[in-house]
């Protein structure tokens, strides 16, 4: 078993799926000099601007300048760090990606950019997870960090419309990676997105802690504000962004939890950047934006956070108990019920899922609606039941086991409220947390994740082949003599020579010419 089998044997089935093999062997030579490239531009730029632990981070995880990183080599690297990373295609969802990342594996994407989009792409490739994730994990305050900031993301609530901005952003990334998209294809992912972006009825927990992230891990700056050194994975990446981003063009901010609430472009260089003054100060601003979530609020702000998502989430009950599902409505108690909760009882959609601790209790998920009462007061397994709670809320009805109730009738202050006949009903005193996607997410994988399954798509599949079609035979076979010629060190003026006129025949292809330029100069 390889050292990249190995961690995916070792990921939970939910996440395995979304893994791809690297299939070493399919990247071109021009992806190999791509990759040469960026990496010898950046390391001659980053050498005084990055962080001080960049340069030997990149030989600590496995990433030399001369070919692009084999996953094997980078995971028994990792491995060294407590780290792992696997291959996947493209963008993934983000409850995914941040899941992985709280387990501490890098999800990589094993594509490459084109020679094209040198400088910069929005779509992720392995010079941006590789080349700009991994380096920086070298520092063990930073990788603790960044598997902290995993889980906060995990447990953010996103909305129904999330959804549609991800597929969006997807399809724009895709699209401007396609050597033969056309003018009218692009313009018409960036109106989606821009049109799935309009359509957000409010910024979710989530896209916040999308932005977090952004704004650290991705762009971030650390030390002074005159003199800040790079540390995001995005401008480590990109040439153009490590060019620019230290330059007086770029606005630098004092980073705060107001980083949250600053929106940005994938597409685009980014005007402005958050300058954090050590890796400890990340964790502050960190614990301050996790001290806003539904996941460590709970109580009737939660519940609000959850109805007002539309999306599956869960509950975690006084006694440990999590109940996964939609948070449909809520009904106001007369009196606070405890602490920061007003709400007498809850309704939520099914499918509905019972785990503790994060694992399910192994019943089917219940297909029809629950109920969530507050109060002190304890359901019988069996028989009929009436209970009366210190919100005001009268519930009687047959109790038929496991929470399932037939016959539901339910009062609040004498007033009858209209609760379905037959449902599953849980009691708590509490409501302590409210958390982002199902408790269990590998059991509601094993349910439902073929109703939700995330494909790698026509897309993306036929990208790929147009971009390896697009490298001529003859130009790829000038690539591969230019490579053994430098492997070999054994580059003779006279046949540099020949390579360079024959290049003349692709007139748009200026990188093979920047590779003879490079070794005429060695001769």
């Amino acid at each position: 078993m390889t050292p990249t089998e190995l961690t995916i044997s070792r990921l939970p089935p939910h996440l395995r799926r979304y893994v791809v093999s690297q299939d070493y062997d399919a990247y071109t030579p021009r992806d190999h000099a791509v990759w040469r490239h960026i990496l010898g531009k950046l390391r001659g730029h980053l050498s005084q601007r990055a962080h001080s632990v960049y340069l030997e981070g990149l030989a600590a995880t496995g990433i030399n300048l001369e070919s692009i990183p084999s996953l094997d080599e980078m995971n028994e690297r990792l491995s060294r760090l407590g780290w792992a990373c696997v291959g996947v295609r493209g963008f993934i969802p983000p409850a995914v990606f941040t899941e992985l990342q709280s387990l501490g594996v890098l999800a990589i994407a094993s594509d490459i950019r084109t020679h094209e989009h040198i400088e910069y792409t929005p779509a992720p490739d392995i010079v941006h997870e590789s080349a700009g994730h991994a380096p920086i994990i070298a520092n063990r305050r930073y990788a603790e960090y960044l598997k902290a900031c995993g889980l906060v993301g995990f447990k953010s609530i996103a909305s129904a419309e999330d959804q549609a901005v991800f597929n969006a952003i997807r399809n724009l990334s895709v699209v401007k990676e396609d050597p033969d998209a056309s003018a009218d294809e692009v313009a018409h992912a960036e109106a989606r997105l821009e049109a799935a972006s309009a359509s957000r009825r409010y910024v979710s927990e989530s896209t916040r802690a999308t932005r977090l992230y952004w704004w650290t891990a991705e762009y971030g700056l650390v030390g002074g504000l005159e003199s800040p050194r790079i540390y995001g994975a995005g401008l480590l990446s990109s040439i153009g962004e490590a060019a620019q981003c230290l330059t007086p063009t770029v606005r630098k901010l004092p980073l705060s939890v107001a980083c949250a609430d600053t929106d940005f472009d994938i597409t685009r260089m980014q005007p402005q950047l958050f300058v954090a003054r050590d890796f400890e100060h990340l964790f502050e601003v960190l614990s301050e934006f996790e001290s806003t979530l539904a996941w460590k609020r709970g109580g009737d702000f939660g519940l609000e956070v959850a109805r007002q998502a539309r999306t599956v989430n869960h509950l975690v009950l006084a006694d440990g108990r999590e109940v996964t599902g939609r948070v449909l409505d809520t009904v106001a108690a007369p009196a606070e019920v405890a602490p920061g909760l007003t709400t007498a009882l809850v309704r939520l959609e099914g499918p509905v899922l019972t785990s503790l601790g994060g694992k399910g209790d192994g019943s089917r998920p219940w297909n029809g609606p629950a109920l969530v009462a507050f109060g002190a007061g304890h359901l019988p397994e069996r028989g009929t039941f009436k209970l009366s709670l210190a919100s005001g809320l009268e519930l009687e009805g047959f109790s038929a086991g496991g929470g399932e109730v037939l016959a539901l009738r339910a009062r609040l202050a004498g007033r009858a409220l209209d609760v379905p006949a037959v449902a599953r009903l849980f009691v708590t005193t509490h409501l302590p947390s409210v958390a982002g996607g199902p408790a269990d997410p590998a059991t509601w994988d094993r349910w439902f994740g073929e109703l939700e399954a995330f494909a790698e798509g026509d897309g993306e599949s036929k990208a790929r082949e147009r971009k390896a079609l697009a490298l001529h035979p003859s130009l790829a076979a000038l690539y591969r003599e230019v490579r053994t010629l430098r492997d070999s060190g054994q580059a003779k003026p006279e046949r540099l020579g020949q390579i360079a006129a024959a290049a003349t025949d692709f007139q748009d292809d200026w990188l093979l010419r920047t590779e003879v330029e490079e070794l005429k100069a060695r001769a």
